[in-house]
């Protein structure tokens, strides 16, 4: 038996897990530009505006960081997390401009138990991340590994 909140048997399919909110701020956007995505439009305000993203956008590498930190605090870091295998896909929609407060959800799709280590189960999800005005800004789906709570008792 874990004591996490969050086990396999916990992710039923349909079920929806509210993520943030969490607003994001231009020095924080910069500082990750500087080192590992050094563009214009995600460095200077000025070359932000005179981009087709508007404004100051952060990377897409950010923008998936901020996602990944939100989906810990809603659930991972309380849960059985063994990691994942990859990432099905991930689609940038709109830019994340300083400013600009996220929130999403992610729902589960399927799951199913391992047929070589019955512990372990694999959940499919589907994430969707919003600004403040209810705009798609990213979308995700992967499958993650969970530990199951009572392992002789689940399907």
């Amino acid at each position: 038996m874990t004591d996490k909140t969050w086990a396999y048997e916990d992710f039923e399919v349909g079920r929806i897990i509210d993520l943030g909110p969490r607003r994001v701020e231009a020095p924080e956007m910069i500082e990750f530009a500087a080192e590992f995505d050094p563009q214009p439009m995600h460095l200077d305000e000025e070359a932000g505006k005179a981009s087709i993203l508007g404004g100051l956008a952060a990377s897409g590498l950010f923008t998936a960081g901020i996602f990944m930190r939100m989906m810990c605090d809603a659930y991972l870091l309380d849960s059985t997390s063994q990691g994942s295998p990859g990432v099905d896909y991930l689609n940038f929609r709109r830019p994340l401009l300083a400013g600009d407060t996220l929130s999403g959800r992610t729902t589960v799709l399927s799951r199913r138990v391992s047929s070589s280590r019955p512990g372990l189960g694999f959940v499919s999800v589907r994430h969707d991340l919003f600004n403040q005005r209810g705009e798609l800004v990213c979308e995700m789906a992967n499958t993650g590994m969970f530990l199951l709570r009572n392992p002789g008792a689940a399907a």
